[in-house]
């Protein structure tokens, strides 16, 4: 990264789940890996989370205790977000980055830029909350995919999840089992997982979260009545116990039924040298490159004779792309970018950060993009995105 002057950046991390979470957390363990990633290249990071931290930021605490059992009911993030705006009252930060639902609605009483990563879908109400905040952010797309519902949005680059492959076990041995990794409801196709793997003629090992009671009514009604021979649910797993399981099985199965913005378990599997057999839908066609890491399917149908065919793919292009394409340097590179370009456009010019430059190493690729995040007279389009 060109430029050598250092930032303080304020993160606001969602209050569900502590930094780094000790399971489930998706966006938590984001923004852990982007604080570590920050922090190791001399930025100055202040974070704002629940329970306690386990980064080298400066931490202010939301929460004693994260309200996990709360998840999806609204007072707890307004609550969080009260808090972290007493948090960095009086504060100097040269950006604010929120990936909480509620961060924009804090933009406008603030000095410093607001950078906020949508994390979910844009159509519908989400997609017109953020026209409403439109003129407070800037905003950091997670996918092609997600970007393409809302085009019109004040999106400032792309920037693919990255995970720390190199703590992942690379393994090209598999063994002969399949495996369904994420959450019990009926968008991320369990019950489709379990069907084609019984008709591959393949076992499957389903871990899933199943804690919400729509997750369980969910499994009592499609997945409870699939188990048997052939199909192993463990429930949910995380840490060393969840690569083991990516890092031995023949592919990992991702029957998506969704417009999923980003689904960071095809990447774990892709640093374990685990093939991915998908059907196309959301960020799909852009994490999986169909015949090279995986094989993507239209319909459920085609699912089985995928599963068979992901023999044929080699445990080393699945590292190969996981390490190119979305290691958490590439998602430091581009929010570090991001960061500055922002930065450098609200300070007085006396105070301008060092020029932005895109970084040298990582090279444009077509429409597909890699690309760098726009500046505002549209010099560069897109974000930091894979080949």
């Amino acid at each position: 990264m060109q430029g050598s002057s250092k930032l303080h950046v304020a993160i606001e991390a969602p209050p569900w789940f502590e930094i780094p979470p000790h399971g489930y957390g998706g966006i938590e363990w984001l923004c852990y890996w982007l604080v570590d990633g920050l922090i190791a290249r001399g930025h100055h990071v202040t974070l704002i989370g629940a329970g306690r931290s386990h980064t080298d930021a400066r931490f202010f605490q939301s929460y004693e205790r994260p309200p996990s059992e709360r998840l999806g009911e609204s007072l707890p993030e307004v609550l969080h977000a009260a808090r972290c705006a007493r948090a960095l009252d009086g504060i100097a930060v040269d950006v604010i980055h929120t990936h909480m639902l509620a961060g924009p609605l804090l933009a406008p009483a603030r000095a410093a830029p607001t950078v906020a990563t949508a994390h979910g879908p844009m159509a519908g109400e989400l997609g017109e909350y953020y026209r409403l905040a439109a003129p407070h952010i800037d905003m950091v797309a997670i996918s092609w995919s997600q970007r393409g519902e809302a085009e019109d949005l004040p999106w400032v680059g792309t920037v693919y999840n990255g995970i720390p492959v190199a703590e992942y076990p690379y393994r090209e041995q598999k063994e002969d089992y399949v495996l369904f990794l994420g959450r019990m409801c009926a968008e991320k196709g369990v019950h489709l997982a379990i069907d084609a793997a019984r008709k591959a003629g393949v076992t499957i090992v389903v871990a899933a979260k199943c804690t919400e009671p729509a997750e369980q009514e969910y499994f009592a009604a499609e997945v409870a009545p699939r188990l048997g021979p052939g199909v192993e649910w463990i429930g949910p797993v995380a840490g060393n116990e969840k690569k083991d399981l990516l890092s031995r099985a023949r592919c990992l199965l991702n029957p998506i039924q969704w417009r999923e913005p980003f689904g960071i378990v095809m990447v774990e599997a892709l640093a374990c040298g685990t093939p991915v057999v998908a059907t196309r839908n959301g960020s799909v066609p852009e994490v999986v490159a169909h015949g090279v890491t995986g094989w993507i399917v239209d319909q459920p149908a085609a699912l089985p004779e995928a599963v068979h065919r992901s023999r044929q793919i080699l445990p080393a292009d699945c590292r190969r792309r996981a390490e190119a394409t979305f290691d958490t340097a590439r998602m430091v590179d581009g929010y570090e970018w991001i960061y500055r370009m922002v930065a450098a456009e609200r300070l007085p010019r006396q105070r301008a950060l060092a020029p932005v430059v895109p970084p040298s190493t990582l090279e444009p690729v077509g429409s597909a993009g890699s690309g760098f995040p726009e500046r505002r007279d549209g010099a560069f389009r897109g974000g930091l995105i894979g080949s």
